[in-house]
């Protein structure tokens, strides 16, 4: 389907275009057909999933395919664990078309409304500090060239460009199946609890290395960390999900349509936010049971905002943490949302965030309506003083020239774009400033 005229816009609202049309391919044939008329027309080209990224990365000034119908299981073998996805496929549909299989994903991001390919190519990562972002998960892609033409890459096709592709930012090609490495479904107990911020810093070492995910949220203006503990069970383990009622309240009532009422209310009066924050941190964040993996990993965030993350070398996230919270206080900030603090292994995925070491990662995010910009770059300076490598996906301002500095393979990254665009059909503003021209 093709159509003309009309505004795209993320869902965060922080970046939008009207592109010359709009298509809506239902296979990966439509796929390239779409790539190959854009080439001859001298248009560019760009995939969006769900428009879950913050910046720029899937704005398409030319021709724009959105992939929502490029959705669904291509094949699965419950032996191997490999499974095989359309590219539009959303991370929340995934764990129903495993289940049959007796499969899972090994980890997951705390927002799964993003499609397979947006969220390995921008670098989406979960909590854990013994599991590699999306991406790490990803043992083969096929794509569409610049040239129209399809590229399979995996053990056995090109697998020394496995690294470079699976995030590969959407400069390298436009992804249409996606395989991923999956393992037996698992269950998870997870303790949600809040403890005083400066003990969990002082012991932040012990916490990570003694759970199989562990992350915390802090609400400025209280001293309280929300902790979250989870550890993975074989999936026979009982089962005791959080009570229907109890969880509307906590995660529908509270901390989406109050929490929603009371961001709204504090662009008005900012003095709002810090007695807010101090009932919240004792109304939220106390509570213990057992489910599946998805239903532990992933919560539902409806509340729009704008987000900034940056990667850290693990020894680096205290400090940085630390300086985050003198500068909001010094500042007299009203922030209302919380920061959070997650970990992950070091891996080889040429521009992830924790390639060649183990990191942990800080995100500070605002209200949609608010301006995000003095907090973000004061945190950024921050970020950056402390080795922080931003998440693709999240707002940041850093160059082609500031990132070459913070990735080993940086320029090998570019040879290969050179390679498989040369002429640069898959660029956009961001990639420009991001990649270089």
């Amino acid at each position: 389907m093709t159509r003309i005229g009309g505004t795209w816009q993320n869902w965060a609202r922080s970046a939008s275009v009207k592109p010359v049309r709009v298509e809506r391919p239902r296979t990966p044939e439509g796929v390239q057909r779409a790539v190959q008329a854009a080439a001859s027309q001298g248009l560019a080209i760009k995939a969006v999933g769900a428009g879950h990224s913050f910046t720029g990365i899937a704005v398409a000034p030319g021709v724009l395919l959105e992939l929502d119908d490029l959705q669904g299981l291509v094949s699965a073998d419950a032996g191997t664990g490999r499974v095989t996805l359309l590219a539009g496929t959303r991370l929340h549909r995934i764990p129903a078309l495993l289940a049959p299989y007796g499969l899972a994903m090994q980890n997951l991001g705390d927002i799964d409304r993003q499609s397979i390919s947006g969220a390995i190519s921008t670098g989406t990562h979960g909590t854990g500090a013994g599991f590699g972002g999306l991406a790490t998960q990803v043992v083969g892609l096929t794509m569409i060239t610049a040239a129209g033409e399809f590229l399979r890459i995996d053990d056995e096709h090109d697998a020394d460009l496995l690294p470079a592709v699976a995030v590969g930012l959407g400069a390298l090609g436009i992804i249409v199946e996606v395989t991923l490495q999956c393992v037996p479904a698992f269950v998870m107990r997870a303790v949600d609890e809040p403890a005083p911020l400066d003990d969990v810093l002082a012991t932040l070492d012990e916490r990570v290395a003694a759970s199989d995910h562990f992350e915390f949220y802090w609400f400025p203006h209280t001293d309280v960390a929300l902790t979250k503990t989870q550890t993975r069970l074989p999936e026979s383990t009982r089962r005791e999900p959080l009570p229907v009622v109890g969880k509307w309240i906590d995660e529908t009532l509270l901390s989406n349509g109050v929490y929603r009422v009371v961001c709204a209310a504090a662009q008005a009066a900012p003095a709002i936010t810090p007695p807010f924050s101090r009932l919240a941190v004792k109304l939220t964040g106390d509570r213990a049971y057992t489910d599946l993996s998805h239903r532990v990993l992933t919560q539902s965030r409806t509340v729009r905002f704008r987000e900034m993350e940056y990667a850290l070398p693990v020894e680096n996230v205290v400090p940085a943490f630390r300086a985050v919270q003198q500068l909001i206080a010094e500042r007299g900030w009203r922030i209302e949302f919380p920061i959070e603090v997650r970990f992950a292994r070091q891996d080889d995925r040429w521009l992830s965030t924790a390639y060649g070491r183990e990191s942990g990662y800080i995100a500070v995010h605002r209200y949609w309506r608010a301006d995000p910009t003095p907090y973000f770059e004061a945190v950024e300076r921050i970020m950056f003083e402390h080795g922080g490598r931003p998440h693709w996906g999240k707002l940041h301002t850093l160059s082609a020239s500031q990132l070459r500095e913070r990735y080993p393979r940086f320029d090998d990254f570019l040879a290969l774009r050179d390679r498989l665009d040369p002429e640069r059909r898959f660029a956009n503003r961001y990639l420009g400033r991001v990649l270089g021209p």
